[in-house]
């Protein structure tokens, strides 16, 4: 006689602030990337970025920093926004890509990996590397992908290097915002205002911990914002750094003010240029004291659920590496290069660059805990040095500096 099985319920979703508080927030996962304070539908998260925090507290005090009367009434919207709480990356896995990472794709699922630059000479000069990030922003703009662009610019006049979340809805906003930023900018803290402008369609331009939220949020039904955010450009990164560096590492110990800085690049070794003609390269494994705290567990060097990932990582500086992840992702770019506003080669054309990004994505996938859910632990083989002896290359890191490029225009 023939039996029918029933239909598995799936478990109702009741994790709530005071979850994401003891798990996330105060464990030591939270990487500051702000998606739960865009994603709570009542305005009762803020961001504390005093003393190099960066990450979320609840404004009423009634219930103690851990408690959300309306969490206590049913509102998760913080936890499935959460790009580092419980199961997300398994989570985010298969609903972009249909299955899970395999043991051996350290850096992600992907398409395909490209050397990617800009045809456009004005998006080159003033982007980084290949000026691939400023070019599929602008192409979305004026193609219709997106309304708007949730970027980072330097905070006022813009001569210093304190970063801030931005909208950027036109090509002049676009090229206002490019460059490398090694502080950080919870980008997804400009969302309110792109909606508030009237966009419905939004690029976020991230990190990791940030280009993962559009799609954890889709994935647990989050709401609006997951939806709005249409398109999302992750940013390879090893770490960031607390804006007190400029103060307490570049001009008390080799006096360069940040006022004086023109550029600054990371390749192996802080590379910095000075308005007076000046370069400079200072030791990276000095720095580490400033490395932001939201970074030192992270696991995500390769932005591995971003529709497109970039990297100036490799021995070709003019040129992106470019990782296709999504089906979106592979449309844009196909698009983009058939309109001619994209030049691309095989990203075997530089291997230092496809090794160097597996090896950073490794040591990077090393710093999660044995405490928390073990999927990004997955085989992670273990350190070929005592951990003691290990130094971490921050992003945009390459095996060896190079010779030092021409100074900036």
């Amino acid at each position: 006689m023939a039996t029918t099985e029933e239909p598995r319920l799936t478990e109702r979703w009741k994790a709530e602030w005071a979850d994401l508080y003891s798990e996330v927030v105060t464990s030591g996962l939270c990487t500051g990337c702000a998606a739960c304070i865009v994603a709570c539908p009542h305005d009762v998260l803020g961001y504390d970025t005093g003393g190099g925090a960066y990450r979320p507290f609840h404004l009423e005090e009634d219930l103690g920093p851990g408690g959300c009367g309306h969490g206590l009434r049913g509102c998760t919207s913080c936890t499935r926004a959460c790009p580092r709480f419980r199961g997300w990356e398994s989570e985010a896995d298969t609903f972009l890509f249909g299955r899970t990472r395999l043991p051996e794709e350290q850096s992600g699922i992907s398409r395909s990996v490209l050397l990617a630059q800009a045809t456009d000479p004005e998006l080159v000069a003033c982007g980084q590397d290949g000026g691939v990030v400023s070019a599929i922003l602008v192409w979305a703009l004026e193609h219709g992908r997106i309304d708007a662009a949730l970027v980072s610019v330097l905070a006022g006049d813009g001569s210093g290097w304190h970063a801030e979340p931005a909208v950027a809805r036109a090509r002049s906003e676009v090229l206002a915002a490019a460059g490398s930023r090694y502080t950080y900018s919870a980008n997804t803290l400009a969302y309110t205002e792109a909606v508030a402008q009237g966009a419905e369609r939004l690029a976020l331009v991230g990190m990791g911990c940030q280009a993962s939220a559009p799609v954890v949020m889709r994935a647990r039904k989050a709401g609006k914002v997951g939806r709005r955010l249409a398109l999302s450009i992750g940013l390879m990164c090893s770490k960031t750094f607390d804006d007190s560096i400029f103060e307490e590492f570049f001009e008390a110990q080799y006096g360069l003010a940040r006022t004086d800085i023109a550029k600054i690049n990371i390749k192996g070794a802080f590379q910095i240029w000075c308005r007076d003609g000046s370069y400079h390269e200072l030791p990276l494994k000095e720095a580490h004291a400033w490395a932001r705290q939201g970074c030192k567990l992270c696991p995500d060097f390769a932005a591995e659920h971003a529709d497109i990932s970039t990297g100036g990582i490799g021995a070709l500086s003019d040129w992106t590496l470019t990782v296709v992840r999504s089906d979106l992702g592979q449309e844009v770019i196909d698009e983009m290069v058939a309109g001619g506003a994209l030049e691309v080669r095989p990203g075997q054309d530089d291997p230092a660059a496809l090794a160097l990004m597996g090896r950073l994505s490794t040591v990077s996938r090393r710093r999660w805990p044995v405490s928390a859910v073990p999927g990004p632990r997955v085989g992670v083989p273990p350190p070929k040095v005592p951990a003691a002896a290990a130094s971490e290359p921050a992003a945009h890191s390459a095996l060896a500096p190079p010779a030092p490029p021409p100074p900036p225009a």
